[in-house]
């Protein structure tokens, strides 16, 4: 079972700089997820993969990693990215 209390803002800044560092293609790789198909991430005028970003930044404060298929992120995944305070907008 995640913990996503665990997650903070830094964690989830994390994972963005990682993804914008990286782009799309090889985030995606690396961290097993795909394209948002209902939610996006709005931060600093760009939007970004909300469930990538946010089981991204679980594998960083945690040091477990998470598969797409490990957790549902349009009912879970937005609610803990508005938590800290990021804007989640339908894609």
């Amino acid at each position: 079972m995640s913990r996503w209390s665990t997650v903070t803002r830094a964690d989830v800044e994390r994972a963005i700089g990682e993804y914008d560092r990286l782009g799309a293609r090889e985030f995606f790789a690396r961290h097993g997820f795909g394209p948002a198909r209902t939610y996006l991430l709005a931060w600093n005028g760009r939007r970004y993969p909300s469930k990538a970003i946010l089981g991204t930044a679980y594998e960083l404060a945690t040091g477990q990693a998470l598969g797409s298929g490990d957790f549902e992120g349009s009912k879970n995944g937005a609610a803990v990215l508005r938590n800290p305070g990021f804007q989640i907008e339908p894609r």
